[in-house]
């Protein structure tokens, strides 16, 4: 009780300096959803200086009014899996999908300081962070076989290695154990050691796929589980509906049950039927077919071409020098609305934003990672009405906020609309709300999304991009 006193009052104390000064952005008669509080109201809310100072009565006009009549204001949406490059046009992808912070929490970085530096000089249009990645750890402490256990010498030079970038600011440590088949259960145990020391979470691509038994997907919740358990890390299962292929069921009260029983575990996942992965990865080993669910060849595409593959052809792109991107079919739409009903589950892409140097029409890649977001809202919410609009949109505010603010202690400043949080907000129309990205065409921007603000500072006005403006900030470890 008294840290959530002491949260409101340092609210309430931020406000006061900025009171009897003009408004940066005043936003007019909107329907106010702030899944932390409850609050659902029409009521006008003002920023300045990055902040949010007043919400409801009578407000002066400010330098730029913004009027959402009929719209949906909302905190900035969170993804928590989405690898945002250094590139501020493939940040325009997740902006017109609502999103104003994106984490790398699958982990694509060891050097931390010279990926803050890559965005420092490229400028940033979304809130950006990282974990560090266990493949990296691997490879730079010479366990590069990714068919083989590390050493016990190789284990301590990657939690060395890990404990380094977390001071520097990683904002935690992200597995991929399905593509690194080799990873004993020592190496996992002795990483979650250092994060639980950290104080960050463990972002995990379990160990198995599918439902065939032993080695079903409930099999490496449990794995998961057990090293949360044993060493009081935080743990979130990455993209959970892309592995469990028939587990589901199982999975999600295996998730539940043991969070009701002290465990800090929790998940998230897309809401898209199809994957996107290198063809030359371990999960596409022997006996895929099996593990995806009991599909075949012609359930593998390839992303540039949407060529569907036959067993000749993904023979000659496995022995291919290049790792080609490929998409299957094979995401159980049952298991995504199980998913969305979940009280530990959370929404995010899996992907980031895509660029092209031919252009915005010949950027390539999965739909997720421009789409999500609004698919979600739009098809999931409004259409199938598997859960409210404020249940929607905790899942892709309040619950990513606070799973991360433990690391990240800016996070608890995100993902409200609240007097002295942070100004980043989502205006968007739950009417139209919808994504227009396709396999085909993934770079396609998503529609009803009208306006978009981070840290104050409008990022998309009346749907259109705002040139010249970076105001997205490092979300570090601290």
């Amino acid at each position: 009780m008294k840290k959530s006193v002491t949260v409101v009052l340092a609210f309430v104390l931020i406000s006061f300096p900025v009171f009897g000064r003009q408004p940066d952005i005043v936003i007019r008669n909107g329907r106010v959803m702030d899944p932390e509080s409850g609050r659902d109201e029409m009521a006008d809310v003002a920023i300045s200086g990055g902040q949010i100072v007043t919400i409801g009565g009578t407000i002066e006009r400010g330098k730029r009014e913004i009027d959402a009549s009929g719209l949906v204001v909302a905190p900035g949406f969170i993804d928590v899996l989405a690898s945002v490059r250094p590139n501020i046009h493939s940040h325009t992808h997740k902006i017109t999908d609502g999103v104003t912070t994106c984490f790398a929490m699958h982990g694509n970085v060891l050097d931390i300081k010279n990926y803050v530096r890559r965005f420092e000089v490229s400028g940033a249009l979304v809130n950006y962070g990282a974990a560090v990645r266990d493949r990296l750890l691997r490879s730079q402490s010479g366990a590069a076989d990714r068919y083989k256990p590390a050493s016990q010498e190789q284990i301590e030079s990657m939690q060395s290695l890990a404990d380094r970038a977390i001071k520097e600011g990683a904002a935690g440590i992200g597995f991929g154990i399905n593509y690194v088949p080799g990873a004993n259960y020592e190496e996992i145990f002795a990483l979650f050691e250092t994060a639980a020391e950290n104080n960050v979470p463990c972002h995990l691509h379990a160990r198995y796929k599918g439902n065939i038994f032993p080695v079903t997907m409930s099999l490496a919740v449990q794995e998961v589980i057990a090293m949360a358990a044993a060493t009081g890390a935080q743990a979130q299962l990455a993209h959970l509906t892309s592995s469990t292929v028939g587990s589901a069921p199982l999975c999600i009260k295996l998730i539940e049950g043991a969070a009701a029983n002290g465990v800090d575990v929790a998940f998230d996942f897309h809401v898209w039927t199809r994957n996107q992965t290198g063809i030359k990865t371990a999960i596409y080993d022997s006996g895929w077919q099996e593990r995806f669910g009991g599909i075949d060849y012609g359930n593998i595409y390839v992303v540039k071409t949407q060529e569907r593959l036959t067993k000749e052809r993904f023979d000659e792109l496995r022995n291919a020098p290049e790792d080609l991107q490929v998409q299957t079919e094979f995401i159980p739409e049952d298991e995504i609305e199980m998913a969305i009903r979940s009280n530990r589950g959370m929404i995010s892409s899996d992907s980031g934003g895509m660029w092209s140097k031919d252009g915005h029409e010949h950027e390539t890649g999965h739909p997720r990672g421009t789409g999500t977001f609004a698919r979600f809202l739009g098809r999931y919410v409004r259409e199938r009405e598997i859960v409210s609009l404020m249940d929607g949109l905790r899942k892709i505010t309040l619950l990513p906020a606070q799973r991360l603010e433990q690391s990240v202690p800016a996070m608890k400043k995100k993902g409200r609309i609240q007097v002295g949080a942070d100004a980043d907000i989502t205006v968007f129309d739950f009417d139209t709300i919808i994504e227009r990205a396709t396999y085909k065409h993934p770079y396609r921007y998503s529609e009803g999304i009208n306006n978009v603000i981070v840290n104050g500072t409008e990022v998309l006005r009346d749907g259109e991009i705002v040139p010249d403006v970076t105001p997205g900030k490092w979300m570090r470890h601290d």
